[in-house]
């Protein structure tokens, strides 16, 4: 072997030896935010008297969540009227959305505010999101965490 070929070979090897032995970069991005759905029933006996649902979004490292919809149902009625109410920590309850016709489905009435997506209003991690059915002096409530 000649010495030109010997010192490329050389050469070659030092470029492709770190290049093998680098960690593989994922190709798919971390994601921006993370979704989460939380729930919780109050009452009881079975099924939720009340029940909710709350789809809350955030950046990760940040302390804002942003809640995108609020799921209410009640069991064991025919009809109800509900609305969701809010926390944030050191603060009041506050209304988050108002009194809204709950439908029938089956067994029980449900009713939805917001809509998917990071859409909807901001509040600090540690947040209580509650819904109230009217005449009814149980609440069913989530913390965002």
């Amino acid at each position: 072997m000649n010495r030109r070929t010997v010192t490329t070979a050389v050469a070659l090897a030092a470029v492709l030896v770190p290049v093998a032995t680098a960690p593989a970069v994922s190709a798919v991005p971390a994601p921006r935010y993370v979704d989460t759905r939380v729930r919780d029933c109050a009452g009881a006996g079975s099924g939720c008297r009340p029940g909710v649902v709350v789809h809350h979004w955030y950046k990760r490292g940040s302390t804002a969540r942003g809640v995108g919809w609020v799921y209410a149902s009640r069991e064991g009625v025919r009809s109800g009227t509900a609305r969701w109410t809010v926390k944030a920590p050191g603060s009041p309850w506050k209304t988050g959305g108002g009194w809204k016709r709950a439908h029938r489905v089956g067994s029980h009435v449900e009713t939805a505010w917001g809509r998917d997506g990071h859409t909807g209003p901001k509040y600090p991690r540690g947040t209580k999101v509650g819904v109230q059915f009217r005449g009814l002096s149980t609440k069913a409530c989530v913390t965002l965490k």
